[in-house]
C-alpha cells in the first residue's frame, strides 16, 4: 500500500512538473518567439535541471507539439463535420474547405507550429511522420484526391499529390510564400486549390 501511494505521489509530481514546464515555455514563446527560446532557457526559467526538462520533452519540437496537441482533435472534428455536410459536393470544394481550416489553424498556431517543424531531419518528408497532425492531414488529402479517380491505378497519383501538397504546407514553403512572396493565407489557399485540382473553383462553388 505504501509503495502504491509513493508511486501515485511520484506521478502527481511528474504531472505537475510537466504542466509547469508547459506554462513557462508558453509564456516564453509568446514573449520572445519559439526560435529565440532555447531548452536551457526554459529549464532556467522553470527553475528545474536540464535533465528534468529532457525527461519530459526530448526537444523543443516535442514541447511545442504538446502545447497544441489538445486542440488537434477539434481541428479534425471540424474538418470531418465539413466533409460530412458537403459529402455530395465535388472534390475541389472539399479540398478548399479542408485547406481553409488547416491554414486557419496554422495561422492561429503559427508560432508553435514553427517549433514543431523546427528540428531538421535527414529523412525526406520526415516532418509529416513526426506527429499525428501531419499524418492525419495527409490521409485526409489522399482521400479527397482519390474521389477524383478511385481506381487502383490512381492510388499512387493521389498519394503523390498529397505528398506534394504536404510539402507546400510545411514550414519553409509556407513561410516563403507568406514572408518573401507576400501572399495572404487566402491567396495561398486559392493557389493551392488551383494547382492541385484540375478544375478551379467557380464563383458559385466557393465556400462562403
Amino acid at each position: 500500500m505504501q509503495g502504491e501511494e509513493e508511486g501515485k505521489a511520484i506521478r502527481r509530481d511528474a504531472a505537475k512538473n510537466r504542466l509547469h514546464i508547459l506554462e513557462v515555455a508558453s509564456a516564453l514563446f509568446s514573449q520572445q518567439g519559439v526560435e529565440q527560446v532555447s531548452m536551457n532557457q526554459i529549464a532556467m526559467e522553470a527553475q528545474i535541471g536540464s535533465g528534468t526538462l529532457y525527461r519530459h520533452f526530448r526537444d523543443k519540437s516535442e514541447l511545442c507539439y504538446a502545447l497544441i496537441n489538445d486542440q488537434i482533435p477539434f481541428l479534425f472534428e471540424e474538418m470531418d463535420d465539413f466533409l460530412a455536410e458537403h459529402a455530395k459536393e465535388p472534390p475541389n470544394l472539399k479540398l478548399e474547405g479542408v485547406l481553409k481550416r488547416f491554414l486557419r489553424f496554422r495561422e492561429t498556431k503559427r508560432n508553435l507550429l514553427l517549433g514543431v517543424e523546427e528540428i531538421p531531419s535527414k529523412k525526406p518528408m520526415a516532418f509529416s511522420h513526426q506527429n499525428p497532425l501531419f499524418d492525419q492531414m495527409h490521409a485526409l488529402l489522399m482521400a479527397i484526391f482519390q474521389e477524383v479517380d478511385p481506381s487502383e491505378q490512381a492510388a499512387g497519383t493521389s498519394e503523390f499529390k498529397a505528398d506534394l501538397l504536404m510539402m507546400a504546407l510545411r514550414r519553409d514553403a509556407y513561410e516563403f510564400q507568406r514572408e518573401i512572396r507576400g501572399r495572404s493565407p487566402d491567396e495561398i489557399l486559392q493557389q493551392l486549390c488551383q494547382t492541385f485540382m484540375a478544375q478551379p473553383l467557380t464563383t458559385d462553388e466557393r465556400e462562403p
